[in-house]
């Protein structure tokens, strides 16, 4: 089996619980957006905007620590594996319990006061989540792909069967729509009050069942912290904490600035808060790829450090990269010519104001991955604090982009910024790599997909049909088209299987 069919096998173990997880996942939006208003999820969107912060200061980089230490040669990974997690624990223990002393004051700072549950609730999912995030990094290490994705896909069915079952099933007895009978016993459980806290609750209660669904690899771990064995390690991680928390400011900045810095009235009828709200559901549009990448991730960073030794890795990651795009380039094209389906997902006709930035934000993230695959250069030669300058690089463009795009072009400004941060990202990321640990990547190959989808996503939205019917045999062609130029550019069986 070839390295490149080996990690293909892999990322489709994990994209098990990612991509169809999340897809599953998707059966939320149109609930959330049928339920509450704009002005009620902005709540949030805002609020996992700020733990998309939160949760890379909780591990801090040591998952990719983690992965670098155990494949040096001679490393202990059972010993590597009770040191690290000690640290995480306690960190963990510590900052969960500083958000729950401070949950009140912490609620009415960012505009929601009564509501310091919903501060706990988080903080309990994040330290759960660090908690978690090591032994699941084990499991990475150990090629245990099958176990990872049956876990990560509990949970989020678990998320998904909570959610349909406070917010369509006790919301439609309590108001005597269906099974009145049962109105007596959803009383006791369902407060219509609690709105969209049960969202916040449903994913903290999920994640605290990781702790059994991973108990194996809980047991048999032993307190140990040392931190002058940790302290190389975490020389490693912090440029990578670092690195993640630009990272987020990339992603999220949009979702925490846009009430701000968006002028009043810019959407005639729409406040600013139903504005952030729109946007927000318009983003879970766009995530599809996102969910791609990190299913990528989980199988990639493993198979990268363990191909540090290997003199032909340049060329494997060549290979990686081409192919890695050829496919997300399928998926924005597909999701973009199709938005007259993926529209039913918003629900409410409000939220459907907004999808002209879903293209955009799958371009963002199809180049956010490619940042990620260049990101192998100083991970491999331990100059992690590079990344630590590129991302803080993205995080400057985002904050300048954002500042001068969103009053005059509103959220499509904070799609448009997504963007160029990304594309910056990568065009620096690839200028250093090719100087520290060149990689032939096929940019002609690269630049050349991404054009012929875009070109594509133009004509379908340039010569579009006015019978549904019609029109989907339509757009699932302008895929067929690519498709077959890839066919006949590739020759997938020779590339690909014949290495």
């Amino acid at each position: 089996m070839s390295l490149a069919k080996k990690l293909m096998g892999q990322t489709a173990a994990y994209g098990l619980s990612s991509i169809v997880g999340r897809a599953l996942n998707y059966l939320l939006v149109p609930v959330y957006t049928s339920v509450f208003a704009p002005e009620e999820y902005a709540v949030v969107t805002k609020l996992y905007a700020f733990v998309a912060f939160l949760n890379i200061v909780y591990t801090y980089g040591m998952e990719t620590a983690f992965f670098r230490f155990a494949n040096k040669e001679g490393a202990d990974q059972l010993d590597l594996y009770h040191k690290v997690q000690s640290m995480v624990l306690t960190s963990s223990l510590l900052l969960t319990a500083a958000f729950i002393i401070g949950a009140q004051p912490i609620a009415e700072s960012l505009g929601y006061p009564g509501q310091e549950k919903y501060i706990i609730w988080l903080a309990i999912t994040m330290g759960v989540d660090a908690l978690v995030a090591i032994p699941f990094a084990r499991l990475r290490l150990q090629n245990k792909a099958i176990q990872f994705a049956t876990i990560r896909l509990t949970n989020i069915l678990l998320v998904i069967g909570g959610n349909l079952f406070f917010l369509v099933f006790c919301r439609h007895v309590y108001q005597g729509d269906y099974f009145t009978l049962l109105q007596p016993f959803v009383r006791t459980i369902y407060n219509p009050e609690l709105g969209v806290g049960y969202i916040f609750a449903v994913n903290m209660v999920a994640n605290l069942l990781f702790i059994p669904l991973l108990w194996r690899q809980l047991a048999d771990f032993r307190f140990k912290l040392d931190f002058g064995f940790l302290w190389p390690m975490l020389v490693y991680a912090f440029p990578i904490l670092f690195m993640g928390l630009a990272g987020a400011t990339n992603e999220m900045l949009s979702r925490l600035m846009l009430e701000d810095w968006l002028p009043e009235n810019f959407y005639p009828g729409t406040s600013n808060e139903a504005a952030l709200g729109i946007f927000g559901a318009n983003y879970k549009l766009a995530i599809m790829m996102s969910l791609i990448i990190q299913a990528f991730r989980y199988a990639a960073e493993p198979f990268f450090f363990s191909q540090a030794q290997d003199k032909n890795s340049p060329n494997t990651f060549a290979v990686v990269m081409r192919w890695f795009v050829i496919f997300c380039a399928l998926v924005y094209l597909g999701i973009s010519v199709n938005l007259d389906i993926f529209q039913y997902f918003l629900g409410r006709e409000s939220y459907r104001t907004g999808m002209e930035v879903v293209p955009v934000l799958l371009l963002a993230y199809l180049f956010n991955g490619v940042y990620y695959n260049l990101t192998v250069w100083f991970k491999l030669t331990d100059k992690t604090f590079y990344g630590t300058y590129i991302t803080i690089f993205g995080a400057i463009v985002t904050v300048a982009a954002n500042y001068l795009l969103i009053p005059v072009l509103g959220y499509m400004g904070s799609a448009i910024a997504a963007l160029l941060c990304y594309v910056a990202m990568a065009a620096v990321c690839y200028a250093l790599g090719q100087k520290y640990f060149p990689v032939p990547y096929p940019l002609k190959a690269i630049f050349g997909y991404l054009l012929l989808a875009s070109a594509l996503i133009w004509v379908g939205y340039t010569w579009d049909l006015e019978n549904f019917w019609l029109r989907q045999v339509y757009h699932f062609a302008l895929c067929g088209v690519f498709l077959a130029v890839v066919w006949v550019v590739e020759k997938p069986r020779k590339l690909l299987f014949n290495r």
